[in-house]
């Protein structure tokens, strides 16, 4: 069994995205800036609304955690991801996305034939900010018959995706993958993934985090929202209870981490942000690169911190493969 840097269960989405202005929030009764899980006939609707009133900006194969494997994989790290899709056209065009970009999958048996593949609307406003409205379809019912325990303990992290708590299915999922990495000596990762899970889900997370994890990502509203402090020095204190390690992402101030040991500050990267969409994906990609190959923390975060800036100045929640390598050289040089 090949080795592997990061081992990831996500949701397989592949993503529609569309600039928008905030009038159409407002009309729409949409809440901005948040995740909002919506069933695939309201979705059909509005999607035909978004395309008729300001046309498709782009289609591609998308997800959080996969979205963070990509930007991994694309940095050099070895990857492996446990979704689901359907054997439609979408499953086929997601899978093949994987594939184009060096992730391995247990194809032969997160595909099925009911169903349809998820997908999600990711509406991004003038401010940079992304919405996104989700129906889950087929990811949904992630299961723990979709983990691969070869490579689980074949890998150096196990990273959960949060949006997965609002599936109880894919929830029982998260749970066994932790406690067989536990059981095989892996790390363990976990991002709360937007502040709608940490308001709405939040007991299905603490089952998913249970005793602790090695490391959590969170940005600053997840952080806040999570602990009910009112500063992010305490919300950090707060969180050292449930994880030995953290990333904390500030958006335009930075991020601030801690070790295990002591708290480093990352500082920002002052650029004209034009698509939020995935910033918190490849940050967590990016360090989670770092920390598996040998980087220290501080130098993670700054990997990290490069990669998003440079994704928000551009539209999508990926950037060329290419680019990786560039942005690599400008940190470790």
């Amino acid at each position: 069994m090949k080795n592997y840097h990061i081992y990831a269960l996500g949701n397989a989405l592949v993503d529609k995205e569309f600039e928008v202005d905030d009038s159409f929030f407002q009309h729409e009764k949409i809440q901005k800036g948040v995740m909002t899980l919506v069933d695939g006939e309201s979705q059909e609707t509005l999607m035909e609304r978004l395309e008729e009133k300001f046309g498709l900006k782009k289609s591609a194969g998308g997800g959080s955690a996969a979205n963070t494997l990509y930007a991994a994989s694309q940095f050099g790290a070895n990857t492996f991801y446990s979704c689901k899709v359907s054997n439609d056209e979408s499953g086929d065009f997601y899978l093949q996305e994987l594939g184009n970009h060096n992730i391995d999958t247990n194809s032969d048996s997160i595909r099925s034939d009911d169903g349809v593949t998820g997908k999600c609307l990711v509406m991004v406003s003038p401010d940079a900010e992304r919405t996104m409205l989700t129906y889950l379809g087929i990811s949904e019912k992630l299961t723990h018959d979709d983990v691969h325990e070869d490579a689980l303990m074949n890998s150096k992290y196990l990273y959960l995706e949060g949006y997965l708590v609002s599936s109880e299915t894919a929830r029982k999922a998260c749970i066994q993958a932790k406690e067989l990495a536990e059981k095989h000596g892996v790390s363990t990762a976990l991002t709360l993934s937007d502040p709608g899970m940490v308001q709405f889900f939040r007991g299905g997370l603490e089952e998913m985090i249970g005793t602790g994890v090695d490391l959590l990502f969170a940005n600053e509203v997840e952080a806040l929202t999570w602990t009910g402090e009112e500063t992010i020095e305490a919300a950090v204190e707060s969180l050292k209870t449930i994880s030995k390690t953290l990333v904390i992402t500030l958006g335009a101030e930075g991020a601030l981490l801690f070790d295990g040991e002591k708290h480093i500050k990352i500082a920002p990267h002052k650029v004209k942000a034009v698509d939020s969409n995935g910033a918190g994906d490849i940050f967590a990609g990016a360090f989670l690169y770092g920390i598996s190959n040998g980087l220290d923390f501080e130098t993670s975060g700054k990997l990290a911190s490069l990669s998003a800036a440079t994704l928000v100045c551009e539209f999508g929640p990926r950037l060329a493969p290419e680019k990786h390598q560039e942005l690599l050289q400008q940190v470790i040089q």
